[in-house]
């Protein structure tokens, strides 16, 4: 017989555990919040708070003090220090350039120091990077923006494809498109602010015009990219490029797995009658349980496989991924559906798909 792994009629009650995920989920975004005001912080790396970094590699291994203290350079404050790879004999340095830093001499400066300060372990640099202010700036504005319109754009298909509402969707988008030309052009609101209040308004909107599957989904993905970056402040991960990459695949990969749920959830709604809302949850969210399952175990075996074998280039990107894809298969799972049985009745939504099958074009005498 072949191998199943999850048998067909599994019948796990996931609606009904919805209050223990809301508990757990504002669990782990508390935890992220206080690590982010009491704990390691909310790191920005040198892609967006400027600066250099430095990788040294070394024959023997040294003590974090004293390598920093090597390197106390008045030019280059801020200094911090971190191992790297494996053998604890790699680091990575990091300086907050200042305004009269000469970053083009930086090589050699550190090159000397270390002679000096360790003359029986002989020490290379392996990698150094400088990102300027204004830099480091403007990618960081231009990664929310593109997190920001990545959910906005997903709240417009997902209204499109699940209700029909193609002409609600263009008008949201219209309306946060004006919000934030108006926030930014008078108010002088920096890019945080923006992304902040438009995605306020993004579920203000979307409960106000009844786009419920675009609501569940928005709060799912917004619950997975803070949870994540929560746990990035926990384990003091640097947010940098790699991470915002992370980010965007796991919207992706986390929107997918929703939109599989709401499709058969559609389907049982017309096709199972007898049913109500959170009956109709749980049989639509076991039946794509094997799917889930699979692909999300497939993947974070390979970003598993990254994180551990991967080197320390992508040690940022592979930690993202990994937490991301189990929050987003949970979220999938447990939060976005369980958001729509908390908008609306079963006759509501089921009224909503009878009028989307009978306007569809060629059926029911309509053409």
């Amino acid at each position: 017989m072949p191998f199943v792994l999850i048998k067909p009629g599994t019948k796990i009650d996931f609606a009904g555990k919805r209050y223990l995920a809301y508990a757990l989920s504002a669990l782990m975004f508390l935890a992220g919040l206080w690590a982010c005001f009491f704990g390691n912080g909310f790191r920005l790396g040198i892609d967006f708070a400027g600066g250099v970094i430095v990788q040294i590699k070394f024959d023997k291994s040294v003590e974090d003090e004293a390598l920093k203290n090597s390197l106390n350079l008045p030019a280059f404050p801020g200094i911090s220090t971190q191992r790297f790879g494996e053998g604890g004999l790699d680091y990575l340095l990091r300086f907050s350039k200042s305004s009269d830093g000469d970053a083009s001499n930086l090589r050699s400066v550190v090159i000397e120091n270390l002679k000096q300060a360790f003359p029986d372990n002989p020490s290379s640099i392996e990698r150094m990077e400088v990102v300027g202010p204004k830099v480091g700036s403007d990618l960081a504005n231009k990664a929310l923006s593109a997190l920001y319109y990545a959910i906005l754009l997903i709240a417009v298909y997902i209204s499109g494809r699940f209700e029909q509402r193609w002409m609600a969707a263009a008008a949201m988008a219209f309306v946060l498109w004006g919000c934030m030309y108006v926030l930014s052009t008078f108010l002088g609101l920096s890019i945080g602010w923006l992304v902040l209040v438009a995605l306020i308004v993004t579920l203000i909107v979307c409960f106000v015009l009844r786009l419920k599957f675009a609501l569940g989904a928005i709060a799912a993905l917004i619950h997975d990219v803070l949870i994540t970056t929560g746990f990035l402040a926990i384990v003091g991960m640097d947010i940098d490029l790699n991470v915002i990459a992370a980010l965007l695949t796991i919207i992706g990969y986390s929107l997918n797995d929703t939109i599989i749920i709401y499709d058969r959830l559609r389907e049982n709604l017309l096709a199972k009658r007898d049913l109500n809302f959170l009956q109709l949850i749980n049989l639509s969210v076991n039946q794509t349980l094997s799917r889930t399952v699979l692909t999300s175990g497939t993947t974070i075996a390979a970003a598993f496989a990254l994180f551990i074998l991967g080197g320390g280039v992508i040690h940022s990107f592979a930690l993202t991924m990994l937490l991301g894809v189990i929050i987003g298969t949970y979220s999938s799972i447990y939060i976005s559906p369980s958001i729509l049985l908390a908008l609306g009745s079963t006759e509501e939504y089921r009224e909503s798909q009878k009028r989307e099958e009978y306007e569809k074009p060629g059926e029911h005498g309509i053409v």
